[in-house]
């Protein structure tokens, strides 16, 4: 009897899975917008089901769910639709725009998300479309620009390969960082910039050292194609980006790259044509009068300028410099496809582009294989790879105190000196020892990078039940760089005669090895009304960092090889790192109405003074959506949310602040170390930062206007500064923890579509940003930060009580505050009209209102007599360059600007989708048109680079402008 139950039973168990899956049926469905085009990629999730679907290219999907089943239609800048699954017919899902972004999904954890309508944070978010789909920019960074609220962006130079510094929610540091960080597809990334070595051709900062904050270095982010890019989100304040604790004093930039869908292989091809010309140039009066000429003093000689004029021997260098016109071209091939097991996406993509300079230039050669794969209905894998070449030739613009650069031989060569070469080719030797077209023509400051990014994820349901669901997610990744950099000036440069040329060799090697393990449940009890979503995990990230330079000097001829060289300097730098993570968080939702976050990180590090010690960094926010309560019954105000949120974070302390640092010296034959005069401290303390934020949120007129609103505090506390220190101890200052500073401001976007009509639909973003920074404590007496040179010309001057950004100047009544380098706000405006069908224009304005540059570029020409209006009176009858060198405030000039960052027209062409789908072509323009009085090349512009002090305007290499040509096809 016994073995005739078990024999029941067991035959139970093997046709019981039979019997549940007969009880399914396979329902079809196609998904598609309000015009009834496809949408591919589209997820179809079932209700308390582990069943999913994603649509294939033509929109379509098939699943099994048993009849009667409730199925979520999510694809991303659309509203979410429920349908009810019926095998009998096919279902049509038609998504509307979902203009208030309302359904965007969001970043609330490490390893979990939530819809917008229900977020406590203020998250911006960038799509492809509005990252790279108007005018595509020359890098990931410099397509940033302008569209990030709260965000102030500013590019160090028009040297091509990019360089931005990017700034969230006002300065976080004096010394320390000041960049957000970067991650990709859960891997964080470096975005160091890591100089060629030029300092000892410059001498921009003196010493003996290769390397200097001034060398125009470009950022690792502008590694990253732009067209590989799905979405990115920016986590701007420590309530959000928290969950990154100790990494994240600067705000987390969150980038999801593309995926593969499911259905018919589709590919994309892509090719874009352009020019590249300098935006605006300072202009060289080709025309004066002897009087002109006179006035300008001894150092125009009146008899030697008219004669160079009159012979057709005046020439405008600057033109000849920045006057080339770039060709730029960028190709790139994707391709989709797989099954409801296995997705791919494989993209590729050629970019090369010329500079507006000689011999300068940018090319990123790039593929990238991203896989994920559906092992059952509860296991996944995703695998993400990417492959990067990177090659730019920056030229030598920018400060220094040598004068060699082009930057600086530019603003000090006259106009009747003849530089070019005679027919052999010889170029003559002008006074001063540097011939800018002999550089330009001779001289290399190049990069080349080969870059790998891999990571997977690994996401797994360990339990499920109608009430409760857990999973197990995983994640590893890597991020590997080497730079070659090549820095040759040959003897033949006449100011190289001195050390028989020089060749600047590096070798940088950066690794960055990340994993982290979450569990998550979920649990739903009773009607489903409240959900509890808890969340424990653990991360680690380890790296090393290796710079090697060889300076050789004494060159051999034509050789390039460092071992044909008289001598030979090595510098090196090494750095390694490891932190480790715990992570706990738990979030309710009730009713889609009411939800609840609070979480906790525990952080360890390397980088910090007391490595051993776990630093505790906690988050709390809250959302009540009040129109999702039963009560609200509103043909107006279709959703209406308020918000407020808190958290920590922390910056690393600076290396030089840990330790006292040592350089290699000879004395008398024998080497040895000297140190630094500021003294290290092993105990420092990371910079605290505490920050909170509240806003609302109003979606009316069923989406057609949405506002939303935040308005925020963020403090930083243990500060870095070096303090006076007791002489008798060898150092001159030491590290200390010592001020407080503040950040305070609002946030404030409209979204709209004012006309949506068969013909034409009209989408509108308006946002608008202002922050003010506030030295709330220094226990030093007030300092110049050092990013400027000095209180004479005008210089950031950190003052307890005072703005963290002002300009100060030094005049005989005692320093006066001239302006700030931070804007007083900032308005960005975009712009999507689609009309008769085809076609599509977009272009997005963006002011910025109040910001200062100290435009030392000017000064120097005025210094040399060569800036254009210099022999023009004022109002008082005084020659406006010789008023402005007796009044150096005047060199402080208002750097507001209103800029057409981007306008685009695309038109798809009328074909019958067959074997291609379709065709569309554009033109598009990238910074075109600026509108500012700021005199300089660009009111955009720092020497400094990604350090703290912005809008230093010392011989950049000037801004460009591109205008592009676009041909796409999908097939």
């Amino acid at each position: 009897m016994r073995k005739t139950l078990k024999g029941i039973l067991s035959l139970l168990c093997l046709l019981l899975p039979l019997v549940m899956q007969a009880q399914n049926q396979t329902v079809k469905g196609r998904v598609t917008d309000v015009a009834g085009n496809p949408l591919p990629g589209a997820s179809i999730a079932v209700q308390k089901g582990r069943q999913g679907a994603v649509t294939n290219a033509e929109g379509r999907f098939e699943i099994n769910v048993a009849p009667g089943s409730k199925l979520t239609i999510n694809f991303t800048g659309y509203k979410s639709a429920t349908v009810t699954a019926n095998p009998a017919e096919p279902v049509h899902v038609v998504l509307e725009d979902d203009i208030a972004k309302l359904d965007e999904v969001i970043v609330t954890g490490l390893a979990t998300t939530v819809k917008r309508r229900n977020a406590a944070n203020s998250v911006a978010t960038i799509s492809a479309k509005e990252l790279a789909g108007a005018a595509p920019a020359q890098t990931f960074d410099a397509a940033l620009s302008g569209k990030i609220t709260g965000a102030n962006i500013v590019a160090n130079s028009g040297a091509p390969g990019g360089g931005l510094s990017i700034k969230l929610r006002g300065v976080s540091s004096i010394f320390g960082t000041i960049q957000p960080l970067f991650v990709i597809d859960g891997i964080i990334v470096s975005n160091r910039a890591t100089s060629t070595g030029i300092n000892v051709v410059t001498e921009a900062q003196g010493g003996t050292s290769a390397t200097s904050g001034q060398d125009n270095a470009a950022s690792r982010i502008a590694d990253i194609n732009p067209n590989d890019i799905e979405n990115v989100e920016i986590l701007k304040g420590a309530s959000a980006s928290a969950i990154y604790g100790s990494q994240a004093s600067a705000g987390v930039v969150i980038i999801t790259t593309k995926k593969g869908r499911s259905g018919k292989t589709t590919f994309h091809v892509g090719q874009d044509l352009g020019l590249v010309t300098a935006r605006k140039l300072q202009g060289t009066r080709m025309d004066l009068t002897d009087a002109e000429i006179t006035a300008r003093g001894a150092s125009w000689p009146l008899a030697t300028v008219r004669a160079a004029i009159n012979s057709g021997k005046f020439f405008d260098y600057e033109k000849e410099v920045f006057g080339e016109k770039g060709f730029a071209r960028n190709t790139t091939f994707s391709m989709n496809g797989g099954n409801d097991k296995t997705t791919f996406h494989l993209a590729t993509g050629l970019k090369k582009e010329e500079g507006i300079v000689r011999n300068t230039g940018y090319s990123n050669a790039n593929v990238r294989l991203n896989l994920n794969h559906k092992i059952s209905d509860r296991v996944k894998l995703g695998f993400t790879s990417s492959y990067m070449n990177t090659n730019a030739d920056r030229g030598l613009f920018g400060n220094e105190n040598s004068g060699n650069t082009v930057g600086y031989g530019l603003i000090a060569t006259a106009p009747w000196i003849d530089l070019h070469p005679n027919a052999d080719g010889v170029f003559p030797n002008p006074r001063g020892g540097a011939n800018i077209l002999q550089t330009l023509a001779h001289s290399e400051n190049s990069e080349k990078v080969n870059r790998i990014l891999t990571g997977a994820n690994f996401d797994a349901i360990l339990q499920q039940s109608a009430t409760s669901t857990t999973r197990l997610i995983g994640r590893a990744g890597l991020d590997y760089y080497h730079t070659k950099s090549i820095a040759l000036f040959p003897a033949m440069l006449f100011f190289e005669a001195a050390t028989g040329g020089r060749n600047i060799r590096g070798n940088t090697y950066e690794m960055n090895t990340s994993w982290a393990g979450f569990l998550v449940n979920t649990f739903t009890p009773g009607a489903g009304n409240l959900s509890l979503t808890t969340t424990a995990g653990m991360t680690h990230e380890a790296g090393e960092y290796d710079q090697l330079l060889n300076v050789a000097s004494q060159l051999i001829g034509a050789e390039t090889s460092q071992g044909q060289a008289g001598a030979v300097r090595v510098q090196q730098a090494r750095s390694s790192y490891r932190n480790d993570g715990l992570f706990f968080q738990e979030e309710l939702a009730y009713k889609e109405f009411l939800n609840l976050t609070a979480g906790v990180r525990l952080d360890k590090s390397t980088n910090n003074g007391d490595y051993k010690k776990y630093n505790l960094y906690p988050k709390a926010n809250a959302s009540w959506n009040i129109s999702k309560m039963g009560q609200w019954n509103s043909s107006i105000v279709s959703d209406l949310k308020f918000r407020v949120a808190y958290g920590e974070s922390s910056g690393f302390p600076t290396f030089n602040s840990r330790f006292t640092t040592l350089t290699a010296t000879a004395i008398g034959g024998n080497v040895g170390s000297i140190g630094s005069l500021t003294l290290g401290d092993p105990k420092i303390k990371s910079e605290r930062q505490t920050e909170l934020e509240g806003g609302f949120d109003i979606s009316l007129f069923s989406g057609k206007l949405n506002f939303e609103a935040t308005a925020y505090n963020k403090l930083i506390k243990d500060l870095l500064v070096a303090a006076d220190w007791y002489g008798s101890t060898g150092f001159v200052a030491r590290w200390v923890n010592g001020g407080e500073l503040r950040n305070r401001g609002i946030e404030l976007s409209l979204r709209a579509t004012p006309f949506n009509t068969r013909n034409v639909r009209w989408n509108t973003t308006l946002n608008y940003w202002k922050n003010r920074s506030r030295v709330m404590k220094l226990n030093v007496p007030a300092f110049d930060q050092g990013d400027s040179f000095g209180a004479g010309l005008g210089t950031i001057w950190i003052e307890e009580g005072k703005s963290a950004t002002q300009l100060v100047i030094e005049k005989a009544t005692g320093l006066e505050v001239i302006g700030d380098i931070e804007p007083r706000y900032q308005i960005s405006w975009f712009n999507e009209v689609n009309f008769f069908k085809n076609f599509t224009f977009r272009a997005m304005l963006h002011y910025k209102n109040g910001s200062n540059n100290v435009n030392l570029t000017r000064y120097l020409r005025d210094g040399a007599r060569l800036s254009k209006d210099w022999s023009d009176l004022n109002d008082k009858g005084v020659f406006m360059g010789r008023a402005r060198r007796q009044n150096l405030a005047l060199y402080t000039e208002d750097a507001s600007y209103l800029r057409l960052r981007e306008v685009a027209l695309y038109y798809q062409l009328p074909i019958k989708p067959r074997v291609v789908n379709n065709v569309t072509i554009g033109v598009s323009a990238n910074n075109y048109f600026t509108w500012t009085k700021y005199s300089g090349y660009d009111p955009e512009v720092s020497n400094f680079g990604t350090t703290f002090g912005t809008g230093i305007d010392v011989a950049p290499y000037a801004a460009t402008k591109r205008l592009q040509f676009h041909l796409s096809v999908n097939f």
